[in-house]
């Protein structure tokens, strides 16, 4: 096995694992899943891994085939064109990663949620509840937790959520209970 051949089949390994990595969005393969804590990326990882051996490969592979390097500068380059691909890859995911957040399933509890109705119950009927959470204004389909009618713009507690539907109580009935 001479350069030009070890360079190929370097830069047909990283392809592969890249073509791989791309697939795997779309088509669950078995896998390993390595759990770190925080949203930290390490710069060993597979997308890293497959990006320096397919530039590596794939520059070794034209220096060898189309120029007159020097076996040893040809290496060197392909060296730093590999760990260039390899930065480029980490620094990507490292942005992206910079605004993951574990997931908290307090977060998204809806009992207890204080919303205003923006369509109005009927009895035995439902309605729309405007709610806000993580700065951002949402909806849900309400019902009443008695079955009666709810006006519009009216202020509501969610009492119980089930089946995608909250079901609410007039606020000022909870507030009036408790005092």
């Amino acid at each position: 096995m001479n350069w030009q051949d070890f360079y190929l089949l370097t830069f047909l390994v990283g392809f592969l694992l890249s073509a791989v990595a791309f697939l795997s969005g779309m088509v669950h393969i078995p896998h390993v899943h390595l759990h770190t804590r925080g949203s930290t990326v390490s710069p060993f990882n597979f997308g890293t891994v497959a990006a320096f051996l397919a530039w590596f490969g794939g520059t070794g592979y034209l220096l060898e085939r189309y120029s007159n390097v020097w076996v040893y500068l040809g290496l060197f380059i392909s060296l730093a064109s590999g760990m260039g691909g390899a930065s480029l890859v980490f620094w990507l995911l490292w942005k992206l990663m910079q605004h993951d957040l574990p997931l908290d399933p307090a977060d998204f509890e809806m009992t207890g949620l204080l919303g205003r109705m923006a369509s109005p119950i009927r009895p035995g009927g439902t309605g729309e509840l405007i709610y806000s959470r993580d700065g951002t204004r949402r909806a849900a389909p309400a019902r009443s937790e008695e079955g009666i009618g709810i006006p519009r713009d009216t202020e509501v507690i969610v009492t119980r959520f089930e089946k995608g539907i909250a079901y609410v109580r007039r606020w000022d009935e909870m507030s009036g209970a408790s005092s």
